[in-house]
């Protein structure tokens, strides 16, 4: 664990304080919990008002309640929180329909985080678990969510000439490969991975969508290689389709189809 930041911690303990009695504090108040300083109080006060974190109560002079800031940041949790249980569900049955092991991710900056996971009942299965971490452009479903960035938002996080991170001879290493892939995979609907992040492994993805129609996720099923065949791509990229839409749906995403 890093060093942590005294001013960073202080702001936070003030926050919290709100948690406690009518949700009203004054800085005197503060000053008196935290034995903190009252130059220390007043400046810390002044920026979490300044960020929307705390604002003033109405007809009373000097007390703050929690501001609209906390609350989005809690909004944003409780989405990642119906996510996951969501696609928990919807991977579930989508698993017991296949028998192979479905998985649910996000994106964050040029890494996927796998939030759902249920596996194969067969002796052969993937390794993995909820919550690891990968490199986006190795698998299907971080390929077909940085599919659905606009451009100027994937050339920041895959400038041209960097060098990307192999986890297989098979995984992509250039971005002008990648941005041609992307591409197909807009085109296509559906992303496929040819054993680029496990060399025993393929997997096909598609996209997960909230209400206002905006990518947040993707789902996909990863088959080894034995079990894996180009007449059964067409039936997984169904199931994964299928599967996502559903997941779409109880996010309050409606088709246009």
């Amino acid at each position: 664990m890093g060093r942590l930041v005294p001013a960073v911690t202080r702001a936070l303990d003030i926050l919290e304080l709100f948690l406690d009695g009518d949700g009203t504090l004054s800085a005197p108040d503060i000053v008196r919990r935290l034995q903190l300083p009252r130059t220390t109080v007043h400046e810390l006060v002044t920026t979490l008002a300044a960020r929307k974190y705390i604002v003033p109560v109405a007809g009373q002079p000097g007390r703050y309640r929690l501001g609209v800031r906390p609350y989005q940041l809690g909004a944003r949790y409780a989405e990642h929180l119906d996510l996951a249980a969501e696609g928990q569900q919807v991977a579930r049955s989508v698993a017991e329909t296949c028998d192979e092991t479905v998985h649910v991710a996000i994106l964050e900056d040029t890494d996927v985080i796998y939030i759902a996971k249920v596996d194969s009942t067969h002796a052969v299965r993937m390794v993995s678990a909820a919550g690891r971490r990968l490199p986006a452009h190795c698998t299907s479903v971080g390929k077909m969510l940085l599919a659905s960035l606009p451009e100027p938002e994937l050339a920041a996080r895959f400038p041209d000439g960097a060098e990307l991170t192999a986890m297989t001879p098979n995984s992509i290493t250039d971005p002008a490969v990648l941005r041609e892939t992307l591409a197909g995979i807009r085109a296509r609907g559906v992303a496929v991975e040819s054993r680029e992040s496990n060399p025993d492994v393929s997997c096909v993805a598609a996209p997960v969508r909230d209400r206002t129609g905006q990518v947040v996720a993707a789902l996909s099923i990863s088959v080894p290689m034995i079990r894996w065949s180009d007449e059964r791509l067409g039936e997984l990229e169904q199931l994964a389709v299928k599967g996502a839409a559903e997941l779409s749906e109880r996010l309050g995403h409606r088709s246009m189809a």
